[in-house]
């Protein structure tokens, strides 16, 4: 059986892959559940696991899920290295993981793949629905690993953007018959050498297994670059999800020379439009993202010639997206208020992309967070290799101490306005490193431009919503969601079936 064969039809709603953890294997599920394609965020999930490794691991799913991990002596030893009983005292600093490197460590493949394996299992355990997993381009020396435990868990979608994701099908094709995959990684001033990151997956999982190959997706902002993909069979993805400039996290910069508006964002043109004709003759599906979260969007799409569409902020919003409850709310309740100010930064993200930064007060995007925070890389997703002049491999990234990135060949107004990311995005989801001097990290928070859609789905209560309502919305159906007189909110149908997303605890024990 082909993997088409297996995965069946083309699903009309992609559920974003946001931020680090946002995205989490209960939003996943609980998309999946109501037959649209639920997606985790890939990024980060080594850290992620480890920190709630380290809070004990409430519920017990994380262990739950390693009970079923192909090679027990590997989950073993990530559960030896970081769980602790009754999780850490809330003053105790995390302990850290091993950092992204061309030369990775055995411990650090062997907890990415074990994370990604969690992740996937978890959004996927109990049902037949389909789940995806979402990283980024930019991140190459995490790619192999992390897309190796998502495969052993059986992800059905790959989609990977910000970047130009050409090695992807070879990772996909070399991993599914067990053969080591690997990825090319951009190393600044290599002189023309190449570099790769591989995994091994013999020495993961312990023997040599026949996988089944997922979809890839790549993420585009323009049929120019869906076109260069599309042209060779070796670079080739099954299908495209084409953003706009509006969506939330990273966007593609304007094409041509960047101008900036009066309040410092960059200037899209007629250059920035996809011309979805050209796109079409193609002959590959594709997926509308960025402003299509509203009745008829999808419909309007498909008049376009688009198969679906793909929705993000609209779900990270929702009751299962893992964002921390305080700035979910504080984002639905600025948006509602018409307060909310979400703009495109162009110098926030260490990559160079623009990036949606919303607003919110006691986050970085505040000028006095910003200036107070020290600045700190302990995760270092977004650092990037250089060959220093003597030949000597190092990394680094504008985000980290100005004084050290400019010590290893970077340029000091590189560093201004840059915002740690990785720190940021990880306390968004209430695990910001809790740092000696009793100071918690704090969040970065990115949403899309378009919040259109919100007074629909919390109703004149203003209550929360989950995911299955957001679905129902935008196939324009009846949401199983209502109200009785008091107001109390009553579920069934599918946001009931959405509501099962929160596993029962499981009480295991190691």
């Amino acid at each position: 059986m082909t993997t088409d064969q297996a995965l069946g039809a083309w699903p009309p709603i992609i559920q974003g892959g946001m931020g680090i953890g946002v995205s989490g294997w209960r939003l996943a599920r609980a998309v999946a559940l109501t037959g649209q394609l639920g997606v985790v965020s890939g990024v980060a999930l080594d850290t992620l696991l480890a920190r709630r490794l380290q809070l004990g691991d409430p519920g017990g799913h994380i262990r739950h899920a390693l009970a079923s991990f192909p090679n027990a002596e590997v989950s073993q030893r990530v559960l030896d290295s970081y769980f602790v009983e009754g999780g850490l005292a809330p003053e105790e600093p995390f302990r850290l993981v091993p950092r992204l490197s061309l030369n990775p460590s055995q411990r650090g493949t062997e907890l990415a793949v074990v994370a990604n394996f969690v992740e996937v299992f978890l959004a996927k355990e109990g049902h037949e629905g389909l789940v995806g997993v979402n990283y980024l381009e930019k991140i190459q020396m995490a790619t192999p690993a992390a897309t190796y435990g998502a495969m052993l868990a059986g992800v059905d979608y790959v989609l990977v953007g910000a970047g130009i994701p050409a090695e992807i099908p070879g990772l996909l094709d070399s991993l599914a018959v067990g053969r080591p995959g690997e990825v090319a990684v951009d190393v600044l001033d290599a002189g023309g050498r190449r570099f790769a990151v591989e995994v091994d997956p013999e020495q993961v999982a312990g023997n040599k297994l026949e996988l089944r190959r997922p979809r890839f997706l790549a993420i585009v902002a323009s049929h120019v670059l869906a076109s260069y993909l599309a042209r060779d069979a070796r670079t080739r993805p099954e299908g495209f999800v084409v953003e706009g400039p509006v969506a939330g996290g990273h966007n593609a910069p304007p094409r041509g020379v960047l101008t900036l508006d009066e309040d410092g964002q960059p200037v899209y043109g007629p250059r920035d439009v996809v011309d979805l004709e050209r796109l079409g003759e193609l002959g590959l599906p594709y997926w509308l993202a960025g402003a299509y979260a509203g009745p008829g969007l999808l419909a309007r799409a498909r008049e376009l010639g688009a198969t679906g569409i793909q929705v993000g902020s609209a779900f990270a919003l929702c009751e299962e997206s893992g964002l921390d409850a305080s700035l979910k709310r504080a984002l639905t309740e600025s948006a509602l208020a018409g307060t909310l100010h979400v703009r495109t930064d162009s110098v926030a993200s260490p990559t160079g992309f623009p990036f949606k930064v919303a607003d919110l007060p006691g986050t970085v995007a505040e000028a006095e967070v910003y200036e107070r925070r020290r600045r700190i890389c302990e995760a270092g997703y977004l650092r990037v290799p250089y060959l220093s002049q003597d030949g000597e491999l190092g990394y680094r990234c504008p985000a980290e101490p100005a004084s050290a990135y400019v010590r290893k060949g970077g340029k000091m107004e590189d560093t201004t306005g840059r915002r740690c990311l990785c720190n940021g995005l990880i306390a968004a989801i209430g695990l910001g490193q809790r740092h000696r001097v009793g100071a918690v990290e704090p969040p970065v928070t990115t949403i899309g431009q378009d919040l259109s859609f919100l007074p629909e789905l919390v109703g004149s209560e203003r209550s929360s919503y989950k995911a299955a309502d957001v679905v129902a919305y935008l196939l324009g159906v009846p949401s199983a969601r209502s109200h009785d007189s008091s107001g109390a909110q009553a579920t069934g149908g599918a946001a009931g079936r959405a509501s099962d997303a929160g596993l029962p605890s499981r009480g295991v024990t190691t």
